[in-house]
């Protein structure tokens, strides 16, 4: 005969082995002033000693509130925002948080609102914006969102709600990099035409070239994929009149280098690459690519200390932006 399942303990069971009312191992649960330490320390091994867990449903209907963060992201798979998801997830526990996280398949407006809708219903107290599109803040502004909230974007349009890396910085210091090697004609291959990110690198790039008082190109719009950076490759080394390009993420250098390597251009002999992110296969690439470092793991911390500092009732910090730093490999090399 199958033996019976053992049941969980429950908050009772915790209560009589204590030796205090459930009410009192309740306050120990919601970090209650009045509790006196001894008593609180007595309930507390008791839990740890038969593994007593919580229900969080339960103590959100008794205590209003549901100790998770909602996050909503456009990319979770992609290195970067996966990274910055499994250090808000982490920093969010140790500070007794969970996570609610919604992916959205497109970037479109319905999207955004039913996500944003999503995790609202699901009564979160504070929500992380990992969708970095324009129409991310229309939907934001439509749902008046009460809970405190927090973008990853790098405009700082909404100061009090945003957090980045400088793209803009990030994008001039690859630039200035094929500058001083000696590279005056040189290319962007940019990501999504309504992406912020790859606006601000856009940016970047143009602010340095009108800096060094350099020829402009029109940037070619890409979409953060390696085939595009392969296709895209295969046309423009058709002509070869530049010597040099700065790639909007490390996917499209990676596809552009696949292209030269097919096409029998050298890299860097005669064409330099440099991409942005710093993905861990980077260093590996054929040559090892010169790129952007962003430290998206960092993002993720802080990203919770800046939502939990609101959550205590702190004045919101203004919009902070996080230094990239060029990372330089074999990709780039000083113009013949």
């Amino acid at each position: 005969m199958e033996q019976d399942r053992v049941r969980a303990p429950n908050i009772r069971d915790v209560a009589r082995l204590a030796g205090v009312s459930y009410q009192t191992v309740s306050r120990v649960l919601n970090d209650s002033p009045s509790i006196r330490p001894a008593t609180k320390q007595r309930v507390l091994d008791v839990i740890n000693e038969v593994g007593y867990r919580p229900n969080q449903a339960a103590r959100a209907l008794v205590t209003s509130r549901s100790r998770t963060i909602g996050v909503l992201s456009a990319q979770s798979s992609h290195y970067g925002p996966s990274t910055s998801i499994s250090a808000i997830e982490i920093a969010a526990r140790e500070a007794g948080y969970r996570l609610s996280i919604t992916n959205i398949s497109s970037g479109d407006y319905a999207s955004i609102k039913s996500g944003l809708d999503y995790l609202l219903s699901q009564s979160v107290e504070a929500i992380i914006v990992m969708a970095p599109q324009v129409r991310v803040f229309d939907a934001i502004d439509d749902l008046m969102i009460t809970v405190p909230f927090l973008t990853l974007e790098s405009t700082g349009r909404d100061p009090r709600h945003s957090l980045s890396v400088d793209q803009v910085a990030g994008a001039r210091l690859a630039t200035r990099h094929l500058i001083d090697l000696g590279h005056t004609e040189i290319l962007h291959i940019s990501g999504p035409q309504d992406w912020i990110e790859a606006d601000a690198r856009m940016r970047g790039y143009l602010q340095e070239l009108d800096e060094a008082d350099l020829r402009t190109r029109a940037p070619v719009l890409g979409d953060w994929t390696a085939h595009f950076g392969y296709y895209a490759g295969l046309e423009l080394l058709r002509f070869r009149d530049f010597t040099a390009v700065f790639c909007g993420n490390d996917q499209m250098a990676l596809g552009l280098l696949h292209a030269c390597r097919e096409m029998g251009v050298d890299v860097p002999g005669d064409m330099s690459i440099v991409g942005f992110d710093d993905i861990p296969e980077a260093a590996h690439f054929f040559p090892p690519l010169t790129t952007v470092r962003q430290n998206f793991a960092e993002v993720g911390r802080r990203a919770i200390s800046h939502i939990l500092s609101e959550l205590r009732g702190d004045e919101p910090t203004v919009h902070e932006q996080l230094t990239p730093e060029l990372v330089v490999r074999e990709s780039s090399g000083r113009l013949a």
